[in-house]
């Protein structure tokens, strides 16, 4: 592939985004979104946020891998499920970890 050819896809891929990202306030015009849409924007954050925690513990380069950072992420979801802090979350996750990688 040209250089020129990679430039074009790049100057392509950034008139597209530019795109879809004008069309939601220019189709809404200033006004509110409906309640039903605000409870859905408000969840689209946790959601991402999962789907990056659940990739992350779970992706070994191409393959699904269940392993010592899978284990950790779970012991600190069932911590922050059962109130505990973010920082004791992270402390948790951490420890797990190290601990299970230094048994293997």
């Amino acid at each position: 592939m040209s250089t020129a050819t990679v430039w074009l896809v790049i100057a392509g891929c950034a008139v597209v985004t530019f795109a879809i990202k004008a069309a939601g306030p220019v189709a809404l015009g200033g006004r509110r979104l409906p309640d039903r849409f605000t409870g859905v924007v408000a969840l689209l954050a946790p959601a991402l946020l999962a789907a990056l925690v659940v990739t992350s513990a779970l992706a070994d380069g191409e393959d699904l891998h269940v392993g010592a950072d899978t284990a950790g992420v779970a012991v600190a979801g069932v911590a922050l499920w059962r109130g505990a802090s973010v920082l004791a979350g992270v402390a948790l996750a951490a420890g797990v970890t190290a601990g299970l990688r230094a048994l293997s």
